[in-house]
């Protein structure tokens, strides 16, 4: 197996592998490029994200500045937003659902290193997945560790660190984020007089 083969199957691998270090490069170039963009260049951004990910949608937009490992590994769904600062370390594959928001200063990462300090200082290193399904509202903080799987319609509220899979419908908080309880049908009818009072009023 080449090295990019064992860090995508979760693999203890060596990120100094030479096709490594070149689609690192690839990626730093390309969100060098995403971050110089002007607020006006909507288009010439969705061109550059839609070179650096594995998959998106017609309806992206991150704030600069972002980062990532690679981008290849990152699938992302329609309706994607990320505010500022966002950092996504996809040694392992990325994947998020429709209507995701990201508020600022969020953190996905999949890349982990050795517990054992020798293994570790050899440079062997290993990453694992994360999946975030739909309509998930991750809050400014917000730090997702390798492994997690989060459901669809979740909130997580701001400063949480994620170090466990969250379940679907519920407001999750905390270090480490726990659910707090789940979202109900009480929510939705108190959000949407809301919106009919919006509506109303304008």
């Amino acid at each position: 197996m080449t090295e990019r083969e064992k860090m995508l199957s979760g693999r203890l691998y060596r990120a100094d592998d030479e096709e490594l270090l070149e689609a690192r490069l690839r990626a730093r170039k390309l969100t060098h490029a995403y971050n110089a963009t002007g607020p006006e260049e909507g288009e010439r951004r969705r061109e550059l994200l839609g070179e650096l990910f594995g998959q998106t949608g017609e309806r992206i937009y991150i704030e600069p500045t972002f980062r990532c490992d690679y981008g290849a590994n990152i699938r992302v769904g329609e309706g994607f937003y990320a505010n500022f600062d966002c950092i996504i370390l996809d040694v392992a594959p990325v994947t998020i659902g429709r209507n995701v928001f990201f508020a600022p200063r969020v953190g996905v990462y999949t890349a982990a290193h050795p517990i054992d300090a020798g293994v570790r200082a050899e440079g062997l290193e290993f990453g694992k997945a994360v999946t975030i399904g739909d309509d998930v509202w991750v809050g400014g903080n917000v730090v997702i560790n390798p492994g997690v799987t989060i459901g669809s319609g979740v909130v997580i509220g701001s400063g949480s660190v994620v170090t466990r899979d969250i379940p679907s419908h519920v407001v999750a908080v905390g270090n480490p984020c726990r659910v707090l309880r789940p979202i109900t049908q009480k929510d939705r009818d108190y959000w949407l007089r809301l919106r009919e009072e919006y509506h109303q009023n304008s």
